[in-house]
């Protein structure tokens, strides 16, 4: 005869979860959670929903609605003229359940990959909130948020099936398109459409570029100091990072050779060191190619705020300077817009679009489409042209007070210049003063200052 849950038994494993006049949805997880504990073993015969509808004061449309809903995931089976009954095959947790639980948590440690991974700071900045002199956010204050919206508004109010639709892994075309004029006018690049992918900000260009053209284990040089999340998606990729010194000409090519001349890539921000801040020269820029023709290694040229240049027109990407096709190109519209857009830009020799889109395309398939017809709107239509303009002689006036103010206040404490380029600056405390110990106070006042030593290997 099989076992049998009467109903008070079922009002007591309620009663237990603080249930007393349960919902639908309260008395179906209350049912999974006694089932999978034990408490209602495989092959127990549930009461009928009429009597167990009674003993709980609830209506019986609730109880037979719930015992459909667990058969229907599998927890119960019924049978007409027979009853209901938990599943007879389904496994449990018996009263050593918390032991198993814990002895499986303590074997489901990650890869070494993944350890890697874990122990590797994604920023340097601690959280989310935006405090005074974050580097790399924008004069969100200062966005056209009236065009934007306005474009945004045309594209919602009748879109086209194609930008509601699974898209084109390398990107929205007119996008690719307006970013390729673009590229080659402002920044010498060498390119056509067909070479330019958009992807989810630079973090993803990084991360491409290196499962592309890298196997794990391979050696990448590294700017040190260097952007920390870039690094990261290196470490992410497998790669084994070769940390090489930056000087007043940027990465010293030499010192990367002598690390290791074997190198698979490099990745670098010759427009504006991230953070030094330093222009690569030209000499350096001819040798880093140089190099990578002849051991066979690949150039990331990041040029994530070279839009910013206070001292003349933006200076010629590197990519400009490639004859061989080492470099891949890489841009965000994270500083010259706005950071949670997670839109970015890369330009591949043509040999590799394929290859490249395919990765993009197992990643996470395609960009959003409709934020890229807004931008590829905000750029054809001059908006984005116009805002360069005036948040760069706005970024110029807020260095120069910055510059004045700390030069007026704290003289002998901190030591700073005006850079030519960029949306941050470097200040040297005196050698008596530990920068970690002073971002750590400024914290506390509500001044994000970030340390050098964070970006250091």
């Amino acid at each position: 005869m099989p076992k049998y849950a009467a109903p008070p038994d079922i009002v007591a494993l309620l009663s237990a979860t603080e249930l007393s006049r349960p919902r639908a949805s309260e008395l179906a997880r209350a049912f999974r959670a006694a089932i999978l504990a034990g408490q209602l073993s495989p092959g127990t015969r549930l009461p009928a929903t009429r009597e167990l509808a009674k003993a709980l004061g609830i209506a019986r449309t609730t109880v037979v609605s719930v015992f459909e809903q667990l058969q229907a995931e599998g927890y119960v089976t019924s049978h007409v003229g027979d009853g209901t009954y938990v599943t007879p095959t389904l496994t449990v947790n018996r009263s050593d359940g918390v032991a198993a639980t814990q002895s499986s948590r303590a074997r489901r440690a990650p890869s070494r990959r993944g350890e890697l991974i874990a122990s590797t700071p994604l920023t340097t900045a601690p959280d989310t909130t935006v405090r005074p002199f974050r580097p790399g956010i924008p004069a969100l204050d200062a966005f056209p948020f009236e065009v934007w919206s306005r474009l945004t508004h045309r594209r919602l109010r009748q879109p086209p099936p194609a930008l509601l639709s699974y898209a084109d892994p390398a990107g929205y075309r007119p996008l690719r398109e307006a970013l390729a004029a673009y590229l080659v006018a402002a920044r010498g690049v060498r390119c056509t459409a067909d070479q330019v992918l958009v992807v989810a900000g630079s973090q993803q260009a990084i991360d491409l570029a290196a499962r592309v053209l890298t196997d794990p284990g391979d050696a990448v040089w590294v700017e040190d100091p260097s952007y920390v999340a870039g690094r990261g998606a290196l470490i992410a990729a497998g790669a084994t990072l070769v940390p090489v010194p930056v000087d007043r000409e940027g990465l010293d090519v030499e010192a990367g050779v002598a690390r290791n001349p074997t190198a698979r890539m490099v990745y670098v921000t010759p427009s504006h060191q991230y953070p030094l801040g330093v222009t690569m020269s030209v000499s350096r820029r001819q040798a880093l190619l140089a190099w990578a023709e002849q051991a066979d290694a690949w150039v990331l040229e990041d040029d994530y705020d070279s839009e910013y240049r206070y001292a003349g027109p933006p200076l010629g990407a590197f990519q400009g300077l490639d004859r061989s096709e080492r470099v891949i190109y890489i841009g965000t519209f994270s500083k010259v817009l706005f950071p949670s857009l997670r839109l970015g830009y890369l330009v591949v020799p043509p040999d590799l679009v394929d290859v490249f889109s395919r990765a993009r395309a197992f990643s996470d398939r395609c960009a959003p489409s409709l934020e890229q017809a807004v931008v590829a709107d905000f750029l054809a239509e001059g908006h984005f042209a116009r805002h360069i303009r005036r948040t760069r002689a706005l970024y110029r006036a807020r260095q120069e007070a910055l510059v004045a103010a700390v030069q007026h206040r704290l003289p002998g404490f901190l030591m700073i210049e005006p850079a030519d380029a960029g949306m941050h600056l470097v200040a040297w405390l005196p050698p008596e003063l530990d920068a970690a110990t002073v971002a750590r106070r400024a914290r506390e006042v509500g001044v994000e200052l970030a340390p050098l030593s964070a970006f250091a290997l």
